[in-house]
């Protein structure tokens, strides 16, 4: 049964680009998949779009593109990658800009484009699914929406010839998918081919997740040579069926272990797992060990997609202001809670108007609280106070108080950092697949 390889060359917007090299040079990979692109990344993309018409793509795009595009231009491996976030237009014009500049002819870069709905959020009130409110409560605080498309513009991109499509909000798993389909035909009525290939796209769309990275715990799961961590290969033949592999020189592992736990990642019900293409079924995926580093995957189905597309709309929240300090030798724990209470005595006699305010003890209570911490003071402590404000002004105060601790006690504080910033939200709309267009262009160079 006739197979191809994929490969996953990255997890997230910001991820390591030596493992997709990797693939590219060793991994006897068809493709290459990047997905880059966060629930907010593509709303701050959206601000860096506004400011300027060329930006709004993925920040890495250059240094991943001038890093692999003329070994897979000459080993013939396409690249599926939403690095086109907010601007995939423009995306695709650097990446032939990259490709003319590494003397690469005849490639052929498709920009897909229809995922941003921003125009038909404001024209008509929709349900916010987190809060049931409106997104007529956001007003004039909306800076993004973007719909989760699937395969069908992908496929139509690699038709035309495309050796790179780089597309916007597209559903992760569909970057994966999209090849299968096009090279095995599915038809995307088959639904069941189509939860299969959900499957193929959840296991890979982590990168090194499931490869051993997230799944690393010493001493309870033990995972070799994390600092060269070699990125999945998934082995797909036309059935669906999956092997989840790696180069083998790479560091890290793939056991049943290691792909169960990237199978329920972020998996609220197996049995319907809505994307844009497919309800996804992974109730009955079976996961067996073949050999050193293969995993077979067998088993996903799948129903009818919705009348609906998941969108996800970026707001202006709030701001947040932040100061931290660290205290370090005997009595650390003491002068740090002091330094604590000194910083809110300060903020109320500042009158610092914050609708939310935190006081932290990294080491000791940060993340699970006082009495999780018994026991013997630890050496060294971060204190950290963090408030959200309805303006920016009022943040810029709370960093502010806590850097006056240099000077106004208690003794021994160092490290001193400040932050205020915007808070860009999200909120989740459904909107009928009707009013979500989709466009490809193709350029060459």
């Amino acid at each position: 049964m006739r197979t191809i390889r994929i490969g996953s060359g990255a997890g997230y917007s910001g991820d390591r680009i030596e493992p997709a090299v990797e693939l590219a040079e060793k991994g006897d990979i068809d493709y290459l998949v990047f997905e880059c692109l966060a629930e907010r990344t593509i709303a701050l993309a959206q601000q860096a779009k506004l400011k300027n018409p060329a930006a709004g793509y993925d920040p890495l795009l250059d240094a991943r593109m001038k890093a692999v595009l003329a070994v897979c231009k000459q080993k013939g491996i396409k690249i599926v990658t939403n690095m086109g976030a907010a601007n995939p237009e423009a995306g695709a014009q650097r990446t032939i800009e990259i490709a003319r500049a590494l003397g690469l002819k005849g490639l052929k870069v498709a920009a897909v484009s229809g995922d941003d709905v921003l125009d038909q959020i404001r024209e008509t009130p929709r349900k916010l699914e987190e809060t049931g409110g409106s997104t007529t409560d956001l007003g004039n605080r909306i800076v993004s929406a973007n719909a989760y498309v699937g395969v069908t513009s992908i496929v139509e991109a690699l038709a035309l010839g495309a050796d790179v499509v780089i597309t916007g909000r597209a559903a992760d798993p569909a970057l994966f998918m999209a090849p299968l389909v096009r090279e095995f035909g599915w038809a995307m009525d088959d639904w069941d081919k189509l939860g299969k290939g959900t499957v193929v796209g959840h296991l890979l769309e982590c990168a090194g997740q499931v490869t051993g990275g997230y799944f690393a715990d010493p001493g309870v799961k033990d995972v070799d040579g994390l600092g060269r961590l070699g990125f999945p290969i998934g082995e797909v033949a036309e059935d669906g069926t999956l092997v989840v592999t790696k180069v083998a020189s790479a560091g890290g592992k793939v056991t049943p272990q290691t792909v169960k736990e990237q199978l329920l990642y972020e998996l609220h019900d197996p049995k319907n797992y809505f994307q844009p293409d497919v309800i996804a079924d992974f109730s009955q995926v079976a996961v067996e060990e073949i050999g050193p580093d293969r995993v077979r995957v067998t088993g996903g189905t799948g129903r009818p997609k919705t009348d609906t597309l998941k969108v996800s709309v970026g707001y202006i929240d709030s701001y947040i202001g932040e100061g931290q300090m660290s205290y370090a030798g005997p009595g650390a724990v003491a002068r740090g809670q002091l330094a604590l209470d000194i910083v809110r005595e300060r903020l109320a006699i500042m009158g610092v108007k914050t609708t939310e305010l935190r006081f932290d003890l990294i080491g000791v209570d940060s993340l699970h609280g006082p009495t999780r911490s018994a026991g013997r003071d630890p050496y060294e402590v971060r204190a950290r106070v963090a408030g959200r404000t309805e303006t920016l002004a009022e943040a810029v105060k709370i960093g502010n108080e806590v850097e006056t601790l240099y000077t106004n006690g208690p003794a021994g504080g160092g490290g001193g950092f400040k932050v205020a910033r915007e808070v860009v939200a999200v909120q989740s709309v459904l909107l009928p697949r009707t009013l979500v267009g989709s466009s490809v262009r193709i350029l060459e160079a």
